[in-house]
């Protein structure tokens, strides 16, 4: 192996030009090489190698990419401390997804019911969830160009501060049954909604190329302890609320609240140094970076971009449509709230438990048939919800297939947009791809209540399935050439 190839994996990805520490020239040492584990450990240097690159003769059997104590040319960052600051970032992007995955739940859960009980209307009970996956479209836009100008840590914080103001507004609106502000306020607190899911994207900034589906995961595995937790916290919230003075369904959107802005603040105070800003530094050194690994499954990155958008907005339309539903159609049935509490809750669980071992597929198998198998177990939800009438136990089977089959769309398409998006444009490209992401929902959200007058509600879980179906001829059409990137940023 060359030194001009490096030892290891860059954590951002990347395989760096310039001189090496060694005065080796265009064959740097990479930020991620390891001299670690993987350190070269005996033996004569020989400039035999390709274009008089240095070949060593002799490494330890498993390398370590964040072994290295060489500073990257013109930054004072080495591999030991992007690795230290890798890690300080996954501690606060956890943190954070454990508080605002709280805030994330109490949307999807009694929003339909709310506005139900105020528009007095089940056809336009679909309407706050498209509101507020609206106001997510647009938050996600801002977030992403905050974040590109002044960092994860400023983006992300205040992405919660608005989704807070949200939630605080949503409550408001039902006390005073004031349609207009419930309206609006729905679109602030979908803030909140597109902030918890940017966040993903904080801990793939430095993470090796070949991990960054498991970085992914990381953060979306955190968002599950409140995500899970919210939504059966849905009747005690709703005895509180009446407690005060507020109406039983804003109960949970206090929780929201609280959890959004409490996210918002640890992300501030924790998320120093700035991953985002010292990925960018790091790359900027590297202005040809090459060498970069191939990461198994990806597409062309000319398509890479696309092909993971287009993966995530279908998962998610399929989704937000069905789950929106699934309230009201339960209550229409018979099924209390606290059987709605249950299945939301599994069905959360279900979308971000599974998370740690669907980033390691996305790693090892390919971003390519995982996301295929998303448009697969969508399909099966929308089956099975299409059965299920009023059983329970179907009906918890069906979000919980719709859960997963979600996970899958959104870790494997989130893995194809970072590899194919550079540090330099990444921050603005991960933002308008969660913007289509957003409308999707939005989309999905206000077309359902619509589908479900119309017809009922398994005609729109059998559409959802057929719709999540198109994955796969969208990934056959962009992965039928795979190439290893020209860059690992």
């Amino acid at each position: 192996m060359s030194s001009g190839q490096g030892l290891g994996a860059d954590p951002d990805g990347g395989a760096g030009t310039g001189p090496d520490g060694a005065g080796a020239g265009r064959g740097a040492l990479p930020v991620g090489a390891g001299l670690g584990r993987g350190a070269v450990i005996g033996g004569p240097r020989r400039a035999d190698g390709p274009g008089g690159r240095y070949r060593e003769p002799r490494t330890a059997a498993r390398p370590d990419p964040y072994g290295s104590h060489v500073p990257h040319p013109g930054t004072p960052y080495d591999a030991a401390e992007i690795a230290r600051i890798q890690r300080r970032t996954l501690r606060a992007v956890v943190i954070s997804q454990v508080l605002g995955g709280a805030g994330l739940a109490a949307g999807i859960t009694v929003g339909a019911l709310l506005a139900e009980d105020m528009l007095g209307s089940e056809s336009l009970s679909g309407l706050p969830v498209a509101l507020f996956t609206f106001g997510s479209a647009v938050a996600a836009l801002l977030v992403g160009r905050v974040t590109q100008r002044w960092g994860r840590r400023t983006g992300l914080a205040g992405g919660f501060l608005l989704g807070a103001v949200g939630a605080a507004g949503v409550v408001l609106a039902a006390t005073a049954d004031n349609v207009p502000l419930l309206f609006a306020a729905m679109i602030v607190y979908g803030s909140g909604t597109a902030t918890n899911l940017q966040a993903r994207y904080a801990g793939t900034d430095l993470a090796e190329p070949s991990r960054r589906g498991f970085a992914i995961s990381v953060a979306m595995v955190a968002t599950t302890v409140g995500a899970v937790v919210g939504p059966n916290l849905v009747d005690p919230l709703g005895s509180l609320a009446e407690a005060i003075g507020v109406p039983e369904l804003a109960g949970p959107f206090l929780l929201a609240g609280a959890g959004y802005l409490a996210a918002g603040a640890a992300l501030f105070v924790t998320l120093r140094p700035d991953p985002f800003l010292v990925a960018r530094e790091v790359a900027a050194a590297e202005p040809e970076a090459q060498g970069a690994p191939a990461i198994a499954g990806s597409v062309r990155a000319g398509a890479g971009v696309y092909a993971g958008a287009t993966v995530m907005i279908l998962t998610q339309l399929t989704m937000v449509a069905i789950m929106t539903m699934t309230p009201p159609h339960m209550r229409d049935h018979g099924l209390g709230l606290g059987d709605v509490g249950v299945v939301i809750g599994i069905h959360v669980a279900a979308m971000y438990l599974p998370s740690l071992v669907t980033g390691v597929l996305v790693d090892r198998i390919g971003r390519t048939p995982m996301a295929m198998a998303a448009g697969a177990v969508l399909l099966l939800a929308g089956v099975v919800g299409a059965l299920a009438g009023d059983s329970l136990a179907l009906l918890i089977l069906a979000l919980a297939l719709l859960g997963f089959g979600w996970n899958l769309g959104l870790i494997s398409g989130t893995a194809m947009i970072v590899d194919a998006s550079p540090p330099a444009t990444r921050a603005r490209t991960q933002g308008a791809a969660d913007v289509g992401v957003a409308l999707a929902g939005a989309g999905g959200g206000a077309v359902s209540g619509l589908v479900v007058a119309a017809a009922d509600f398994g005609a729109l879980c059998l559409i959802g399935g057929v719709v999540a179906l198109l994955v796969v001829p969208v990934l056959i059409a962009t992965s039928s050439r795979r190439t290893p990137l020209a860059h690992g940023n």
